[in-house]
């Protein structure tokens, strides 16, 4: 509905709108607000809200690097009711993760206390642990006080904060920054913060410079927890450059000797963002179900660092092979997915390449140099307006001690005060009728004249010339009188200052402020100068937090990954005989060695023996069910011998209605012949029916209420069926297809019931099956038997079995 129809009940104060228009309204104004308040990083310092303002509540209640800790429920109630409206439990976490050494590369916070350890512990209650800034957050606040950036209202309009914090370093790339919002992600990796200076150098010094170029000096990320860089450098190269990628990031490792032959692979860095008793439960879980069978054991034997032991199952293993393999499989190997969409300027987001963001930076930086400079500009003025005055009142020190002691309004008068002219000691007004008489000598001071001071003639601040009071020119003599702010603050000197070498000290002090000004007007009309100034600066923090910094250096390393082979199974398992044992209801176990298949084996009651067969530990079993679909077996994950096994169903996803037709040994290269229940097969490759996972591999097609009933090696040129009726057909095999999966073609013709059994030979040699008294009959005048496919057949020979089974 388009349309609003008035609605004269209405309430005047509801407003009526197309629901598409109000959702579409509502939802991005949502999504404007996630995107920008919420999960985006800005890319001048690197923050999003909440954690700016955890920072700007800290600096306001004076934690600084060199002060004392305060409760974390302090700062996160501060912030929360100051700056941040959300629940207090979201800004504590906020806050403590900020001061953990493994997530973040350059912790802000320094926490006292139990924030959370690398195993996924969470951090204590924020009313047991304290906090207060370190030297990284002071340098993102520096320049707060200087107008350096800009302050807004905060959300009840109280109090103020900044809407961008001055970050004298690239906090976005040095510490990196996660967050999803509405239709959009970020993730950026943490580098190492004298790489991206070095790269802000080079930048500044040519401002075109390529991406490949930076990679120079920023080869990849830097992680907390260290670990083995494994990408191709020109995969790196590509993820910067468009600002999205992926990058492999590995554990490091090295090998202990044990003596003897023994060693043992000792895991000191894991993957950056992966909790380590996650990941030793990932490796106890692939020794249990053998995915790994060359690793034997999994011990952490961590403490303050990471120390994490695998066992080899031999001695003879090859550690490269167990490491591969374990990177396969666990998080021993990860990928970062880099994504670098940041808030420019704070408002607008976008995915940015490396050359993009430190550019960012780097004019926010010229911004908030330039703002420092006008600022400080304006200081130096206001103090240069009262140097001037203070200058004036001691070159007319009696004259303005005169007026403070003898007029009614001293302020004005100074104010009003003609400085240039010789001046009487305090003329009497016209009507004035007080007693200048002083009060220690009794001499009338109307009478006296103000003399130049002879010392300050011989040292040249004054001269005789012009008569008493004179202002020297290189003061800014001046006819007028004082300012507002130079009376005041020559009303509000004390007098421990009208000392002799005050006057000096006021005198350098002011050329000191008037140097300094004429650098910063030649800062601000040079933008060589500013560049300049920003290199310098940038070096002073490069020097402070790489070399004097704890963990200044890179922490991650590079090198190839050889490409990972795919190893047979048999080269990991040491090859053992063993003989599998499975019953009639599905339990199967494997016996150690290879026992006699007559041997008398105990079973559960009501259970019996169905397959035994002689096998080796490398080998691969193959599952044949009723369904028509296949299921694998590893041979070494069998459970042993010494109990009853374990149910099949429980190994693979086999339903609990469907049968087990077959159990078998693995045969690569061989084919088999399938046939179900209607008549129909086909002629498979054994390699296309090994399944990969538990759910197995279909090949027999098969729709109730046919199953699958024959599953049996290729074993020479023709095939053999017989169905329910007695009938026995014999064709040649190339008369069936041969394919990876389907329902076949018709083996047989049925007017009633179905196949019973079928089976390959070689037709010269004839057609042999068991008769009833287990001797072995074979016929070779098979004339009266052969026909193409899909026949009926004809009546069975005499002596075939009753069950229908040629074997």
């Amino acid at each position: 509905m388009n349309d609003i129809v008035d609605d004269p009940n209405m309430n005047p104060r509801d407003t009526a709108e197309p629901l598409r228009r109000a959702i579409g309204d509502r939802y991005l104004t949502y999504a404007l607000s996630t995107i920008m308040n919420r999960a985006l990083p800005d890319a001048r310092d690197g923050l999003k809200p909440v954690h700016r303002r955890i920072l700007y509540a800290m600096r306001r209640l004076r934690l600084s690097s060199a002060g004392g800790f305060l409760k974390s429920a302090k700062i996160s109630g501060d912030t929360m009711g100051d700056f941040h409206p959300h629940g207090d439990a979201a800004i504590y976490d906020a806050m403590a993760r900020l001061a953990q050494d493994f997530t973040i590369r350059y912790p802000l916070v320094d926490g006292q206390g139990n924030f959370g350890n690398i195993d996924g512990d969470n951090p204590a209650a924020s009313r047991y642990t304290e906090a207060r800034m370190t030297i990284m957050a002071e340098a993102l606040l520096q320049g707060l006080d200087e107008d350096a950036v800009d302050f807004r209202p905060n959300y009840d309009g109280r109090l103020e904060e900044p809407s961008v914090l001055p970050a004298s370093y690239p906090n976005l790339l040095a510490n990196g920054s996660s967050g999803i919002a509405v239709g959009m992600a970020t993730n950026i990796p943490p580098h190492n913060i004298g790489e991206l200076i070095g790269a802000c150098l080079h930048l500044i010094k040519s401002p075109n410079a390529v991406d490949d170029t930076l990679l120079q000096y920023v080869p990849g990320p830097d992680f907390p927890t260290g670990g083995v860089i494994v990408e191709p450098p020109e995969n790196i190269a590509q993820a910067y450059s468009t600002g999205r990628g992926s990058i492999r990031l590995r554990a490091r490792w090295h090998i202990e000797d044990l003596g003897r032959g023994q060693w043992q692979a000792v895991v000191t860095e894991i993957p950056y963002q992966v909790q380590k008793s996650k990941l030793v439960e990932r490796l106890a879980e692939l020794i249990q179900t053998k995915k790994v069978p060359i690793l034997a054991d999994i011990r952490d034997e961590s403490a303050e660092d990471i120390r994490m032991i695998l066992e080899p199952k031999s001695k003879n293993i090859d550690p490269e092979l167990l490491m591969n393999m374990l990177f396969k499989n666990s998080d021993l190997e990860v990928r970062f997915s880099l994504n670098m969409n940041v808030l420019i300027d704070g408002v607008t987001p976008r995915v940015c390449s490396l050359k993009e963001v430190l550019r960012a930076f780097l004019d926010f930086r010229r911004e908030v140099l330039i703002r420092r400079s006008r600022h400080r500009m304006a200081k130096i003025d206001n103090r240069l307006e009262v140097l001037e005055g203070l200058i004036v009142a001691f070159l007319n020190l009696d004259r303005v001690i005169d007026i403070i002691r003898y007029d009614e309004d001293p302020k004005a008068a100074l104010m009003y005060e003609d400085w240039s002219k010789p001046h009487q000691a305090t003329i009497p007004r016209a009507n004035d009728e007080r007693d200048y008489r002083s009060p220690l000598t009794g001499v009338d001071v109307k009478a006296l004249e103000l003399r130049p001071d002879p010392e300050a003639v011989a040292r040249g601040v004054l001269s005789d010339e012009g008569g008493p009071g004179q202002i020297p020119q290189r003061f800014g003599g001046r006819s007028e009188g004082l300012s507002d702010v130079q009376a005041e603050a020559i009303l509000n000197m004390r007098l421990r200052s009208l000392r002799r070498l005050e006057e000096l000290e006021l005198v350098n002090e002011r050329d000191k402020l008037m140097e300094e000004r004429a650098g910063l007007e030649d800062l601000l009309d040079s933008e060589d100068l500013q560049w300049k100034r920003i290199a310098d600066e940038l070096r002073e923090v490069r020097k402070k937090f790489t070399k004097d910094l704890d963990r200044g250096a890179r922490l991650t390393s590079f090198a190839e990954a050889g490409e990972a082979e795919d190893v047979p199974l048999e080269a990991m398992i040491e090859r053992e005989p063993i003989t599998v044992v499975c019953s009639q209801m599905g339990w199967i176990r494997a016996m150690t060695g290879h026992i006699a298949l007559d041997r008398e084996l105990k079973f559960k009651d009501g259970d019996g023996p169905r397959f035994i067969f002689h096998a080796e530990t490398t080998d691969k079993l193959l599952v044949f069910g009723s369904n028509g679909r296949f299921y694998t077996l590893s041979a070494a994950n069998l459970p042993g011998g010494r109990g009853m096994g374990e149910p099949v169903r429980l190994m693979v996803d086999l339903p609990n209605e469907v049968e087990i037709l077959d159990l078998f040994i693995h045969v690569p290269g061989r084919k088999l012949l399938l046939a179900s229940s209607a008549g129909d097969g086909f002629v498979v490759p054994e390699n296309e029916v090994v399944a990969q996972t538990r759910a197995g591999k279909q090949a027999l097609n098969v729709k109730a209420p046919t199953v699958a009933r024959v599953c049996k090696p290729v074993d020479g040129d023709a095939v053999a069926v017989v169905g329910e009726n007695r009938k026995v057909l014999v064709f040649m095999l190339d008369e069936l297809p041969e394919m990876a999966r389907g329902k076949g073609v018709r083996l047989q013709k049925y007017k009633d019931g179905g196949l019973s059994d079928a089976t390959t030979f070689t037709l010269a040699n004839g057609l042999s099956w068991r008769d009833p008294a287990g001797r072995t009959r074979t016929e070779t005048a098979l004339d009266e038997w052969r026909a193409k496919r899909a026949g009926t057949g004809r009546m069975a020979p005499r002596g075939f079995p009753r069950d229908n089974k040629f074997n």
